[in-house]
């Protein structure tokens, strides 16, 4: 079952992150999720 989690930031991460967004077309949610998955899977 999906979870929901809450992610507070300063406003430069939250603007590179919304540029992500925009670059690829993506909600900002998606590229968090992306972003997280690719991290953990770097410590694997």
């Amino acid at each position: 079952m999906p979870q929901k989690y809450s992610v507070v930031c300063e406003d430069s991460l939250a603007a590179d992150i919304d540029e992500l967004a925009r670059e690829y077309g993506l909600s900002e949610q998606e590229v968090l999720r992306q972003l997280i998955e690719n991290g953990l899977e770097c410590v694997d």
